[in-house]
């Protein structure tokens, strides 16, 4: 007799149906599992045998084959132990078979009971897709996958709960399906001494989702600063959610108490990552990047990173998306987050800052500074500087300006860009045929474009960033024309390119 039970698969970032086929012949005993299985697929036997066992249940003495279909796609995980165990006992007759739009997946210990496992939304949502109309999955990971529509989710404790409810000896009732998520918790810009400028830069960052550069001396506020941008980014809409969440679910950063992300993510990652944990490839697993996906990816002291592994960002900023080859295929990631890096003015951190502190000399800095290409540097828009507190404004009383109150401005700003381009992002990445037409200067910004374009030796990108800041910041105004007062803005952003020019000439 062959029994085929339903179950899904992993592959990127997404979901994809596997079924599993069992066939008990005459013969020796054996076990056989065929359809390019990996390691962790082939243990399955051993666990498998002894959940049976340990519940009581007979294991045929028999050739057991297992086919996992499609035989081409490679195998991976622990989510195949659940369904090989109902395939076995359906095939031997010791359960009926399992409804045809019924799916199963899970771990099982050698007691029978039910492991969390990796990826349990992407293939809830796959699962709605292909005509699956209940999934089975592991208790630890109904929250999670309870959040996908067209699909019912029942969480299982035991390989014993879920053979007495296809007995028909008890009832096994799907979790309810859920939708939004409690609100965020973010810290607040009020907490923020002083840094005005600082804020408002941040606050143009996020109205237009444009990557940024922090530069200033240790103590100054730059990482705390860092940490409340999300803050003030707008509200992750459902599809953001659940993207963003199937994401770390496949890295197994979702858990049981926080089974899908009501924060944008932020990423912080130390510099001492390597070029696959940034971008993706290990086990074709996501790298930073794309866990940054929706949100913030940290850079802190970005010159101590690897040059390899600054410059493996250029084509994710500018495609929002990255491409992993590897020996077990080929993945597309999303990575569509905002950079956002922080650095001090030299090696100890006092170049330019009174005291004489600084003991770096001119080619030191120099040398620090070369570690940062100009190819990166043209991918950030906005580059300020972050300077030390003076005492009265770090002995201020009264908090100052909310979080609450700069989002008002962002989200104010965010729907205009919204309704001009058709609900296709924000203006960091607005195309060059938007640009043609909604980025249009009068003769006094021309004028005042080409005298900075001279000056600071500005490249074809940079030119473009310039104007696409520019842009946003009118958004901010509420103005439909840049005016030159908004131009102006946006070149003193990209006035630290002099520098960065000077010391890495």
């Amino acid at each position: 007799m062959v029994a085929k039970i339903r179950s899904l698969g992993l592959f990127g970032i997404g979901g994809y149906e596997v079924a599993l086929e069992i066939f008990l012949s005459g013969g020796l005993p054996q076990f056989d599992l065929v359809g390019l299985p990996d390691a962790s697929v082939r243990e399955a036997r051993e666990r498998v045998r002894a959940a049976l066992k340990n519940n009581g249940l007979s294991f045929p003495v028999s050739r057991v084959t297992v086919n996992l279909a499609p035989a081409d796609k490679k195998k991976a995980g622990t989510v195949y132990d659940l369904p090989m165990a109902l395939g076995i006992l359906a095939a031997s007759g010791q359960i009926p078979m399992p409804r045809e739009d019924e799916a199963f997946v899970g771990e099982l210990s050698l007691t029978g009971e039910l492991r969390s496992v990796r990826g349990a939304l992407p293939m809830a949502l796959c699962a709605a897709s292909v005509g699956i109309k209940r999934l089975y999955v592991p208790a630890e990971n109904a929250a999670e996958a309870s959040y996908a529509q067209g699909v019912e989710i029942c969480g299982v404790k035991s390989l014993g709960e879920l053979l007495r409810y296809l007995r028909g000896e008890s009832e096994l009732s799907p979790v309810p399906a859920r939708d939004a998520p409690p609100a965020a918790d973010y810290p607040d810009f009020s907490e923020v001494k002083g840094q005005e400028n600082v804020k408002r830069a941040l606050e143009v960052a996020a109205a237009g989702g444009h990557n940024v550069l922090l530069v200033g001396p240790p103590g100054s506020g730059k990482s705390m600063l860092a940490k409340r941008l999300p803050g003030i980014l707008p509200d992750m809409s459902r599809e953001e959610r659940l993207e963003s969440t199937g994401i770390w679910s496949i890295c197994g950063l979702t858990d049981a108490e926080h089974p899908v992300l009501t924060e944008r993510p932020f990423r912080s990652p130390h510099h001492t990552v390597s070029t696959a944990a940034m971008v993706g490839g290990a086990q074709l697993q996501p790298g930073e990047v794309s866990l940054a996906h929706n949100g913030v990816l940290f850079l802190d002291e970005l010159p101590e990173f690897r040059r390899d592994v600054l410059e493996v960002l250029r084509q994710p900023l500018e495609e929002r998306e990255v491409v992993v080859s590897r020996a077990a295929g080929t993945a597309l990631y999303p990575a569509n987050f905002m950079l956002l890096c922080a650095m001090n003015p030299c090696k100890c951190g006092w170049y330019g800052q009174p005291g004489n502190r600084c003991t770096c000399s001119e080619s030191s800095v120099k040398r620090y500074h070369s570690k940062l290409s100009g190819p990166l540097l043209d991918r950030i828009d906005i580059i300020v500087e972050v300077p030390p507190l003076e005492f009265e404004e770090l002995r201020a009383k009264g908090d100052g300006e909310s979080s609450a109150e700069i989002k008002a401005r962002v989200d104010s700003a965010r729907k205009i860009q919204r309704e001009r381009m058709g609900g296709q992002g924000a203006n960091a990445r607005m195309s060059v045929r938007d640009m043609e037409k909604y980025c249009t200067l009068s003769e006094e910004g021309e004028k005042l474009m080409e005298d900075a374009y001279n000056a600071l030796g500005l490249t074809a990108r940079s030119y473009d960033r310039i104007l696409r800041v520019a842009r946003t910041i009118a958004d901010l105004a509420g103005e439909e024309q840049i005016a030159p007062v908004h131009l102006a803005e946006a070149i003193q952003y990209r006035t630290y390119d002099m520098f960065f020019g000077s010391e890495r000439a």
